[in-house]
């Protein structure tokens, strides 16, 4: 059954599209300069191996590496220190990539899974429906991240996206139906939406009003750890 957006929630859509403009390389000034995916990602050592200590990747954009701020304010950084102290072992390798779109994140992954993860938490897609490409072709990358990450032996956390009704009510609530039923379908846990309770809170995002700050990443981590939390624990 196609859910229908409340009004509360299509004001958080409308007020987190600046939030959402902070992945487009039009308006990122980290992506306008960025190198080809994969040599930003080679660039990101894999954390020393240790032996059973499993390995997350974390396959996002500027919201999941942190655009202006340090490494470890980014919310990947934030959910392993968070696993660690609830005494989880993990190691976690952040693959966020300013400007990056499930297409360029499916370019990017042979790579990633070369480093053997145990987990790929996959936080991509708002890049895509922001500039209104076809959901068709974002829906066909996130399947294949998600069926090429279980090939490898990896399990598959799944990050849900919103985005602002620029492109009209059908293609917005599509959008925002992708995520589950790619969840459903290849059975694989979802986060139902990453910013919950930072897109579109101004006292969460930097100055420039685009990205989130310490205390917005901090919330973000806030809401991934549990379900990490609980995958690792299997």
């Amino acid at each position: 059954m196609r859910r229908t957006l409340s009004a509360a929630a299509l004001f958080l859509l409308l007020g987190m599209a600046a939030v959402l403009a902070a992945c487009s390389p039009a308006s990122d000034p980290a992506a306008a300069s960025a190198p080809p995916a994969p040599a930003a990602v080679t660039r990101a050592t894999a954390p020393a191996p240790a032996a059973d200590v499993p390995l997350v990747v974390f396959l996002g954009d500027s919201l999941t590496a942190g655009y202006g701020l340090d490494a470890d304010q980014a919310y990947p950084a934030l959910v392993e220190e968070s696993l660690k102290e609830e005494g989880v072992p993990v190691r976690v390798l952040n693959a966020g990539v300013s400007g990056d779109t499930t297409a360029g994140g499916l370019a990017r992954l042979d790579w990633l899974l070369s480093q053997k993860p145990d987990v790929v938490v996959v936080g991509l897609g708002g890049n895509d429906g922001l500039r209104g490409l076809p959901l068709d072709q974002a829906e066909h990358n996130l399947r294949e991240i998600v069926r090429r990450s279980k090939a490898a032996g990896a399990r598959v956390l799944l990050l849900g996206m919103l985005i602002p009704p620029n492109y009209g009510p059908e293609y917005t609530q599509a959008f925002a139906e992708m995520y589950p039923q790619i969840a459903k379908e290849l059975d694989v846990p979802l986060v139902p939406f990453l910013l919950e309770g930072v897109g579109g809170v101004a006292r969460l995002n930097q100055a420039d009003g685009l990205h989130p700050t310490a205390e917005g990443q901090e919330k973000v981590a806030g809401t991934v750890t549990p379900y990490l939390e609980e995958m690792l624990n299997r």
